[in-house]
């Protein structure tokens, strides 16, 4: 029942960012935090509800797809007027998802291990 929780809260997340990444309203909220974070953030909770949600995916598999989506959403950016393809963006994606794989074999190392 958990693994249907993490999945529902994934593609919920999957849709709002992106939403804020092809919009072209301005959205303070998300303008006044440095946007660099807002991807490291993003990618990083992306990837712990990828790896709650499936947990029998390969971590390879995990990264293809995460880094696929984020160079995806740059590309749909270029052709947006106002934004822009930033390499920077998927390299703070990047980041985001390495330490989400860090903070999930904690988890696992660490919590999952002492609550059996």
């Amino acid at each position: 029942m958990i693994q249907i929780f993490f999945r529902l809260l994934f593609y919920f997340t999957l849709a709002v960012i992106i939403f804020l990444a092809t919009t072209t309203a301005k959205i303070e909220m998300v303008e006044n935090v440095w946007d660099k974070a807002n991807h490291f953030a993003a990618f990083f909770v992306l990837y712990l509800l990828l790896s709650f949600s499936y947990k029998k995916l390969s971590i390879w598999f995990k990264i293809i797809v995460l880094l696929a989506f984020g160079v995806l959403i740059e590309t749909v950016q270029y052709f947006i007027p106002g934004r822009y393809f930033s390499f920077l963006d998927v390299f703070a994606d990047s980041l985001g998802i390495a330490i989400g794989i860090a903070a999930y074999w904690i988890y696992k190392k660490f919590f999952r291990g002492a609550s059996s």
